[in-house]
């Protein structure tokens, strides 16, 4: 029911921006800073996040038969070391049609003394162990817009591409180790182990990107994607949601805050990843964009 109603959603969010940006008359003014932000060849944007995350798993394994699954926010916390950033650039080949990559860096580290055992794959951390818990999530995007609704002080686009994301989950402490011997599955000792999985995860592009010069200072934007996929052992979906707005101080540059939210729902039976993974992240997004 979810995919069917948040495809849903996105049309009607399509169709309202559509909608509005209709009935917004052409500015007949020279050319201002915003508006130079519709029409120079290069903008980039670069910032840093305060972001609230979600992160739970499981990991089949031998350990792992009743499909335990860690929260890594609640096991280990929500305070740690963190890096959260995010960056953009737009090549405007013609005035419809663009090119722009997207990149996201999200990396926490956290460790603590765990209250219960831990399963994840074939490994068990045990209760009363110190662990680290280590998440680094990478998102690359390259994608292809076109402008099909285009204005002085107004876009709307299509957008379609390639976004790859990377996720790799690290769990380091005192565990046992289940392993298969002659009389069947034992456990022996691991004294300190390091298990480490990675989610690469390669997906199509899809959703609708909307830009508005207020006026010669305010610039205001919204995007949103999603996509589904079942194929060769990745079955889940994604969203990402996204809205801002700029404040230009110069002709070429500008000070920006936003919102970002992202989820990916997504079971994996490939490479080192073999479970359920569930992560989000939603929260102000300061940046500084440039325009040439």
């Amino acid at each position: 029911m979810r995919r069917p109603k948040l495809v849903h959603t996105m049309q009607l969010v399509a169709a309202s921006l559509i909608a509005a940006f209709l009935t917004i008359p052409v500015r007949a003014q020279s050319s201002s800073p915003t508006e130079g932000l519709l029409k120079d060849r290069f903008v980039i944007s670069f910032g840093g996040f305060a972001v609230t995350s979600n992160i739970n798993g499981s990991l089949a394994g031998s350990a792992n038969t009743t499909d335990q699954k860690i929260d890594f926010d609640k096991e280990f916390g929500t305070d740690a070391e963190q890096t959260r950033l995010r960056a953009d650039a737009l090549w405007r080949i013609t005035p419809r049609q663009h090119l722009r990559f997207s990149y996201f860096t999200n990396d926490v580290r956290r460790t603590r003394t765990i209250d219960r055992d831990l399963a994840w794959g074939d490994y068990t951390f045990l209760l009363g162990g110190q662990v680290t818990a280590e998440t680094k999530f990478r998102v690359y995007e390259l994608a292809y817009e076109f402008a099909f609704l285009r204005r002085a002080n107004y876009e709307i686009v299509a957008i379609a591409g390639i976004h790859y994301d990377d996720l790799t989950l690290k769990l380091s402490g005192n565990a046992s180790l289940t392993v298969d011997t002659p009389m069947g599955p034992a456990e022996q000792a691991a004294t300190f182990t390091t298990k480490s999985n990675s989610v690469p995860a390669p997906l199509p592009v899809f959703g609708f990107r909307a830009e508005w010069a207020v006026s010669p200072h305010v610039f205001l934007e919204a995007a949103g994607q999603l996509f589904t996929l079942s194929y060769q052992g990745i079955d889940g979906n994604w969203s990402d949601l996204r809205a801002g707005a700029t404040w230009m101080f110069s002709d070429h540059f500008g000070v920006g805050l936003g919102f970002d939210r992202f989820a990916t729902h997504v079971d994996v039976a490939k490479g080192s990843f073999n479970g359920r993974l569930n992560l989000g992240y939603q929260g102000l997004l300061v940046y500084l964009k440039g325009a040439f």
